[in-house]
């Protein structure tokens, strides 16, 4: 059987959110008891909570939402690039030694060990150039083990924008503690929610 690495961090209420978002909540609306079988739940989160996919409705007023994204970019042969401690950007220089024959999908580790306790308030994220960069070598999906491709005081979203002007599709928030330099299936599936600006994934790494 193939190794699988399961590269989705925990969702529970004290999941760290980007500053302002809704963090996760669930309330019991039935529970097993006499004249109830089943117990059902009610839940509450922003779709950026926990690894995610965002759509490009995240980041275009006009964008898709994330149950009209096509999914062939959400599983497939996959790299992961060590760029830890790169600092406040992931630039190229930070991911020349594993540029060779990429496949379509690049996941980029930047910490040694996620923070799953509090928000990264500088967390690092992708250099717009470093994007295009990736684009250039025919890659579909980036993905990285912050809560963002941009950095968290961004106003203008660069990164974002880059993969929206090269039809990029994006992961975030990922869960790469664990997982080797190197290359792997990767299927991280988005729901199909079709007025979402995002989606939570379970994002698992297959060996091949």
């Amino acid at each position: 059987m193939k190794k699988l690495w399961d590269i989705s961090p925990s969702v529970h209420a004290g999941t760290p959110v980007f500053p302002g978002d809704t963090a996760y909540s669930q309330q019991w609306v039935a529970s097993i008891g006499p004249g109830c079988p089943v117990n059902v739940s009610a839940i509450t989160l922003s779709p950026h909570v926990g690894a995610h996919a965002d759509a490009p409705l995240h980041y275009d007023p006009e964008g898709s939402a994330i149950g009209a994204v096509d999914l062939q970019a959400f599983i497939g042969p996959c790299r992961v690039i060590h760029a830890i401690g790169c600092g406040p950007l992931v630039r190229p220089e930070h991911i020349a030694h594993a540029m060779d024959h990429l496949p379509q999908r690049v996941l980029v580790r930047v910490y040694e060990r996620m923070p799953q306790d509090r928000f990264d308030h500088a967390l690092p994220a992708f250099a717009p150039e470093t994007v295009t960069l990736l684009a250039d070598q025919g890659v579909k999906l980036i993905g990285i083990d912050s809560a963002s491709i941009d950095p968290a005081d961004s106003k203008l979203l660069t990164s974002h924008q880059t993969i929206r002007q090269r039809g990029l599709r994006v992961l975030e928030n990922l869960l790469l503690d664990d997982v080797p330099e190197g290359d792997y299936e990767l299927i991280a599936l988005p729901l199909k929610l079709t007025t979402a600006d995002a989606s939570p994934v379970r994002a698992v790494l297959r060996e091949l």
